[in-house]
């Protein structure tokens, strides 16, 4: 990573981001694209998770805690920007457990079902140590889902509203990506992949979706219809073979 940027400064920009108004928008199901794109595709790949425990790995605002709790599991909730825990702890019941951590300096916690980390590693300079945390707090055989901006399709809305397509200058170099509310970093889908499998993982299902024609011509979103603005990985965690 050739910015600058740390851990710490990423945590803060989105603290000072995330203010009550924003948050109480996304308090229920997220904001637009998680509701018609991400929510969809991480719930079936978690399938039934009544009696399980979940870790959401960078719950934000803990929207994503709320739904699985409501759905039966057994639920942690990991956020290190502290406007964002206060607002999940506030609208949770005490049927979830909130820890205000960086995922790279978890605490030893008893081994989860299931991690799900949405929206998340493309947003921290130390994505490999928080990835790495994530699959060691799973159980052999435990299940790792991620969600992260199709490296391939980052900026895609903003690109297709100016030109009329996609349009893209540099792909397998590593760059920060300068945003409204907070940085995202570009690494390619590869380097994703490929961490997944150093740690022994067994990837499952690869997820790039599409949204809705109908929801698209609503909302003026075609670019949304034709490519993928998001991908989501379901991986088995303790599978030393790898891919």
């Amino acid at each position: 990573m050739t910015s600058s940027w740390t851990n710490e400064a990423a945590i803060q920009q989105w603290d000072t981001a995330s203010t009550r108004e924003s948050m109480e928008a996304t308090a229920e199901r997220g904001d637009f694209a998680k509701q018609h794109l991400v929510n969809p595709v991480l719930l079936r790949l978690l399938g039934d998770v009544r009696g399980r425990r979940v870790l959401d790995a960078g719950c934000g605002n803990g929207y994503f805690s709320r739904i699985l709790a409501a759905r039966g599991a057994e639920v942690t909730g990991v956020e290190p920007a502290t406007s964002l825990i206060s607002f999940a702890r506030e609208k949770s019941g005490d049927d979830i457990s909130y820890l205000q951590a960086d995922l790279t300096q978890l605490p030893k916690l008893e081994p989860f079902d299931a991690v799900v980390c949405s929206m998340v590693l493309m947003a921290i300079p130390d994505w490999k140590p928080a990835m790495r945390a994530c699959v060691e707090a799973l159980r052999p055989g435990g299940l790792f889902v991620f969600a992260i901006v199709h490296p391939a399709f980052e900026e895609l809305f903003g690109t297709w509203r100016e030109y009329g397509e996609y349009r893209r200058k540099e792909y397998l170099a590593e760059y920060e990506i300068v945003g409204g509310d907070a940085s995202d970093f570009h690494r390619p889908l590869s380097a994703y992949l490929n961490e997944a499998a150093a740690l022994g993982c067994r990837v499952r299902e690869v997820v790039e979706p599409g949204l809705d024609p109908e929801v698209a011509e609503a909302n003026g979103i075609e670019s949304y219809v034709r490519m993928p603005n998001f991908l989501i990985v379901a991986a088995e965690a303790g599978c030393p073979s790898g891919l």
